[in-house]
């Protein structure tokens, strides 16, 4: 297993036009961490303008289709996104 860093990059005001698609967007990350494949997501602290995953499987096209469903990248919340291999070497989940 991999593990994947998905990064998003988020509209302007994207705190309040997130609204609508919010429990769709978690709905689809609960399924993913219980899974297994998504380990942790959140926001950046400040103007909330980036969203890290991390997710650990077998390839990277996993975490493509999860990007490719979730209703913020759909619905145009997210404007752009970025996947990065994450050559783990230290912690305490190894």
């Amino acid at each position: 297993m991999k593990y994947y860093i998905l990064t998003y990059t988020f509209i302007e005001n994207y705190l309040e036009k997130r609204t609508p698609y919010r429990k769709d967007h978690f709905e689809v990350a609960k399924a993913a961490v219980a899974a297994g494949s998504l380990l942790l997501g959140g926001a950046t602290e400040g103007p909330g303008e980036t969203g890290v995953l991390i997710f650990q499987v077998k390839d990277k096209s996993q975490v493509e289709t999860f990007a490719a469903q979730d209703p913020y990248v759909k619905n145009g919340i997210v404007i752009s996104y970025d996947i990065k291999e994450w050559n783990v070497v230290l912690g305490s989940k190894l």
